[in-house]
């Protein structure tokens, strides 16, 4: 965990946000997923957002009830700075997805773009997955993206697992119903195409 945690640490102290190729200048698919699962008083917890503008857009649309988690403190100044006075109506947690202390039955929605995929140990996936059924609420909504299959192998330096839909949902299994799934073409800064592949269930 030592090791991850100070890279990404490394990644946002010596980039900018709006050059990381993960960067969207708004989290449109995101958004929409989530304003089509719950209104705005519904608790959503942002999984590695650190620096995302899903946060900004969240509150844009009236969400009330924010948790941002990421890795790296740097990440989440960046995104506290951008906020100013805004920062202070969101919880924000530092700390490692498969580790940190979660609370029970708390979320209404588990969003994740782009942490899943750097998960290429099983056991850590298999520990990512029990933090999920901890901490959604029966009947909250998940919505985690990865890259597809035609997306890259490696990002930011490390290896990625990329997933087709059907094994995307196969590593989260029964207690998450799919809903639907989406491909989304991303263009990076340099103006690369990634694939990302969106899959969105319900726990049970």
């Amino acid at each position: 965990m030592v090791e991850r945690h100070q890279h990404w640490e490394d990644v946002y102290s010596k980039k900018a946000t709006d050059q990381v190729s993960w960067f969207q200048l708004h989290a449109a698919s995101s958004l929409r997923l989530i304003a089509e699962s719950v209104g705005t008083d519904a608790h959503i917890i942002d999984v590695g957002g650190g620096a995302s503008v899903l946060v900004d857009d969240l509150l844009d649309a009236g969400y009330r009830n924010l948790t941002v988690l990421d890795l790296a403190q740097s990440a989440l100044a960046v995104s506290q700075a951008r906020l100013g006075e805004r920062a202070q109506s969101v919880r924000w947690l530092v700390g490692d997805v498969t580790q940190v202390e979660l609370p029970v039955a708390q979320y209404d929605v588990w969003h994740d773009r782009a942490v899943f995929h750097f998960l290429t140990d099983p056991d850590d996936r298999a520990r990512y997955v029990a933090q999920v059924l901890k901490s959604v609420k029966p009947g909250g909504r998940v919505i985690v993206a990865t890259f597809g299959p035609g997306g890259p192998l490696q990002c930011s330096g490390l290896d990625v697992v990329r997933y087709a839909p059907d094994a995307l949902h196969a590593e989260f299994g029964a207690p998450f119903r799919l809903l639907k799934h989406e491909t989304e073409i991303h263009h990076t800064p340099t103006g690369k195409e990634q694939e990302f592949v969106y899959c969105y269930c319900v726990r049970v």
